[in-house]
Formats: C-alpha cells, structure tokens, sequence
C-alpha cells in the first residue's frame, strides 16, 4: 500500500467524522444557514430590494423572496456580468459558471469565493465517505482521469468565465495533480472528439483507477480505448480500474453496457454537482440515495411537482418534506441566488440522514393529454423491459406524436439506439408500455380509455445521439439529451436517423 493510499484511511475517518456532526441535525442547519445567508446578504441590491433586513423567520422569507428561475433573476445577474458589485452578494463573484441553458441560451451563474471550496469539499468527501465505508484504497496511487470542459478561462468585466468543470480543474489540489490526466493541454481542446482521441492516445498506457466523467462521453472514450486495443475489454486495458464517478444523468440506463464493455463490475459513486452548487453525492455503497449537503452553504426548499405550475403551490422547508414525494428543487445559496428554481425533480428516500434520488426535470415532462409523465418513469420502464428481454440500450429520449395519420390515435413515440436490440420489436415495446401503465395510472387511463394508443419504438441507427447532438453544437463535456420533450424538436432532429 502505498503513502496516499495510507494516509487516506485516517483522513476519510477525520471527514465522516465531521458529516456525521451535521448530518442528523439537518433541519437545525438549514435554519441557520437561512439565517446567515440573509444577514450577509442585507446590504446587497437584491436584499435591499426585497427586504432582507426585516426577515426573521421562513415566513417573512417566502413573503418577501419569490420562486424566479434564471429568466426571472437575469436583470440582476447582467448587471453583475457588466461588472457592478453587491448585487445578489457582497462584492464581485470569484468566477462566472457559463452554462448552455435550453430556453435562455447562454447562462451566467455566479460562483463567489464562500461557494467555490464547498465545490471542492464535496466532491472530496464523495471519495473519502467511500474509502471509509469500504476500506479500499488502491485507486489513490494510480492515475484519474475527469472528463470535462476546458479549463481556459475568459474574463466579463475581471470576473474569470468559464464551464464549471474548466473552473473546477484550477482547484485539483496539489497532492492530486501529478496522479490526474489528461493533461492541460488535451484539457484545453475544444472539439470534443479530437479531445477524445487525444485522451486515449495519453491514457492508453497509463495505470487508470477512476475514472469520472457524465456516463454517455465515458461510453464514448471506452468506445475508442477498446477499438484501439483491437476490441479488448477495458478491464484488460486498465487492470487496476476500479471505481467510476459520474453525475449529469441517471446511470442505471447506461450501466448494463458500459459493464459490457469494461468486462466485469465496478464501484461507482454518483454525484449531483451543478453550476448553482454540489448539492448532494452518494455515501454509501450500501444505502439508496445521495447525501443531501444541508451544510454546504445552500438553504433548500421545495414545491410539490405536480404544484408548480399552480398559482396556490406550498413552498416548503426540509423539515416539511414527505418521503416519496416529487419536488422540484429550488436554491438559495452562498454566491447570491435566491429562490432559485434549478429546473431537477428529486425525490426523499431517507430522513435520517436527508438522502434523495434525482428524478428527473421539471420541465421534461410529456403532458401532451395530461399525462405528466416524468424521466424516472421513462428510465424505469425501458429498464425492466430491457433486462427482461436482454436488450441493451445506449441512448433514448420520448416525445408526443400529436398528429398521427389520418384515422389513428396519437401516442408517445420512443426513439431509442439499441446497442443489443430486441429480436421481437413489438413484444418488447409492449412490454415496455404495459411498464409505463403500471408506473403512471393518467397513462394508463389514457390508453384504456383509447384516447392514446400503445407507444411505437423506433430504433435508431448506431451513432444517432452522437450524430444528432454534433449537429446541434452540443457534443460531448456536459451536455446531455433530455429523456422527454413536451414538444417534437428532438424528435424531429432524430427522425432522420430511424433504421428502415
């Protein structure tokens, strides 16, 4: 065993010893977050603007800040990217997180030098939470690779711009830098498939352990590994590769093959970072659920999902919450967003500790008949339809057909890349629709009721997604295709692609 390896062990007890310290007594935390943030923030435009100096309790808060999502708050944050100060917090932000927003373009969310370390923080005590749990240790002394966006940085007005990943990577601690590839300058490559070569080309020979990265661009750089080592397994490319870190989308629709392509098992740790903040990581190998980090900076509250398009929605606390419940999920965090709706689903699988599951968007949804049917349900069904018939998927996403032919009823239609397809196309998607009955009863009175018919599979040509988002400007780093669309633009951009 090797220096770090050893040293690892006591310095993932130190870590959960202080979790442990904060995370049973989350709703304490929260209050008091809620309370600092208020008072650090009283002198800025946005507290002057709404008050904060005569907020005492959650009440007074949810009177005087509303919901807004990034449209709603964007008065405000171009101010800040034009360069004025004590706007949403105190001074200037250490960095502006510039993200590709679906329906605003382009997006600034400021990271402030109070959010930056809980960034690092947290995805720290992903790993340490998992070395104490299991005692495994050996990824430490070999190399890790994190796929992600460039780490050039430009500037708005002295204010560092750049994908979080690039802002993240200026961070590594030092003791990781000489294990971490690909190196800067790969790092630094824009098009995502040259980068791609250029990291196996740097990897091929290496001694990787972890590997982190969102699941469908991994896929992507296994993909290549195993054509260059003539279709050998990544298990015998990388022999001590043992642990996968990932975030961005659920992995379980990804997991059957990229275990097919690394050849065995492996530990992997889901994370739930994003630009607003790292709002949880899986703790447990054995429990279900991701941490929720009630003391990292971000007071948290909650809308039923099937309320937030109402004028009467409740707005809760974390002390308010019910498990089994879908919430959209909105922030008030360290670096100046308030009220912030960051557009997830999650769902409470635990109290004690608080751990939830990411359920999805909540605006990819198809109610096109009133249905909501929601990602989880979507993810679900292919999967035990999949697992059932031996089908291995490697991308799909769900739109409504409205307009069918003449004479037939509309219906969901599912376009999917089988990387295993089916040999009976119809048996499977009846199975995968008799799935969505039982998961969604506005579905399956829809169908019984024949106002929709059973959804249509279209299978996809081998490449579609990658094709598709290349197309789109959106290959590879963060980008990901939603799982539903309300509307036929993805579908509409796929079509071409359906195997005849």
């Amino acid at each position: 065993m090797g220096l770090k390896a050893k040293l690892s062990k006591p310095f993932a007890a130190l870590a959960v010893y202080r979790i442990n310290k904060w995370k049973n007594r989350s709703i304490e935390v929260q209050n008091r977050i809620m309370s600092t943030l208020v008072r650090q923030a009283r002198y800025t435009v946005f507290g002057r603007d709404h008050n904060f100096n005569q907020i005492q309790t959650y009440e007074d808060f949810k009177k005087n800040v509303p919901i807004r999502d990034y449209e709603d708050l964007r008065p405000y944050v171009d101010r800040i990217v034009n360069g004025e100060a004590d706007i949403l917090w105190k001074g200037k932000p250490a960095y502006l997180a510039k993200t590709s927003g679906t329906t605003s373009g382009v997006k600034y969310i400021p990271i402030s030098k109070e959010s930056m370390p809980e960034h690092i923080k947290a995805a720290r005590n992903a790993l340490l939470t998992y070395i104490h749990e299991t005692g495994k240790t050996d990824f430490v002394n070999g190399k890790m690779i994190f796929l992600q966006g460039s780490p050039v940085l430009s500037e708005k007005h002295g204010v560092a711009t750049g994908r979080l990943s690039g802002i993240v990577a200026h961070h590594i601690p030092q003791y990781l830098q000489k294990n971490r590839l690909p190196t800067y300058e790969t790092n630094c490559i824009e098009d995502w498939e040259e980068k791609v070569d250029a990291i196996v080309e740097e990897t091929f020979h290496e001694d990787m352990t972890l590997i982190s990265g969102i699941p469908p661009w991994v896929q992507m750089y296994f993909d290549r590994l195993s054509a260059k080592a003539d279709g050998k397994k990544i298990k015998d490319i990388f022999k001590n590769f043992g642990l996968f870190v990932y975030g961005g989308v659920n992995y379980e629709p990804y997991r059957q093959r990229m275990e097919e392509v690394i050849g065995r098992k492996i530990d992997s740790i889901e994370t739930y970072p994003a630009s607003e903040g790292f709002i949880a990581y899986q703790d447990s190998q054995e429990e279900k659920g991701l941490l929720l980090l009630t003391n990292a900076g971000m007071f948290y509250e909650f809308i039923p999902s099937e309320e937030y398009f109402s004028e009467n929605r409740r707005r809760l606390s974390l002390a308010e919450v019910e498990l089994g419940t879908n919430y959209a999920l909105i922030l008030n965090t360290n670096a100046g967003l308030w009220g912030y709706s960051i557009g997830d689903t999650i769902r409470f699988v635990s109290k004690n500790p608080y751990r939830i599951v990411v359920t999805g968007r909540i605006k990819h949804y198809i109610s096109a008949f009133g249905e909501h049917v929601i990602g989880e349900e979507v993810e679900s069904a292919l999967l035990e339809a999949a697992s059932e018939y031996d089908v291995e998927v490697t991308e799909f996403t769900v739109a409504p057909q409205v307009t069918p032919l003449a004479g037939e009823l509309p219906y969901h239609e599912w376009f999917v890349e089988f990387a295993n397809p089916p040999h009976d196309m119809d048996a499977f998607s009846k199975r995968v629709d008799v799935a969505m009955q039982k998961k969604n009863i506005y579905y399956f009175d829809l169908i019984t009721g024949n106002i929709l018919r059973p959804l249509i599979i279209r299978s996809l040509v081998k490449g579609a997604f990658q094709q598709y988002m290349k197309s789109k400007g959106k290959l590879g780093g963060q980008n990901k295709v939603p799982r539903l669309s309300n509307d036929r633009n993805i579908a509409d951009g796929l079509t071409p692609f359906i195997t005849q």
